[in-house]
């Protein structure tokens, strides 16, 4: 079981569309605490493979995750690049840093 000891904020976007008819992003955020670990090697090397740059994984709860695919993370944004349920309880979270975000 991980130590949920970091805070994270998990971002979601939808499309809102204004009284002009112009389509308008908008982000809702929530805060959850997770447990955060490094990147193996072999899962760097691999997904490097496939022009992804893994940086950090995140575990959350799993009820808590619908879908977001962005985090911040300590003032950073990151992108979520692949998810993994380890249980019923948890969810892995691989994210790389979205460019030009330094």
């Amino acid at each position: 079981m991980a130590l949920y000891d970091h805070e994270l904020i998990l971002i979601s976007e939808r499309i809102d569309v204004d009284n002009l008819g112009n389509q308008i992003p908008v982000e809702a955020s929530k805060k959850v605490l997770c447990s955060v670990n490094s990147i193996g090697s072999n899962e760097f090397y691999n997904a490097s493979v496939n022009g992804m740059k893994p940086e950090i994984e995140f575990i959350i709860h799993a009820y808590e995750y619908e879908g977001e695919q962005k985090v911040e993370y300590k003032g950073v944004t990151y992108s979520i690049i692949r998810t993994y349920k380890q249980s019923f309880e948890e969810i892995e979270l691989t994210c790389q840093r979205n460019v030009g975000n330094e």
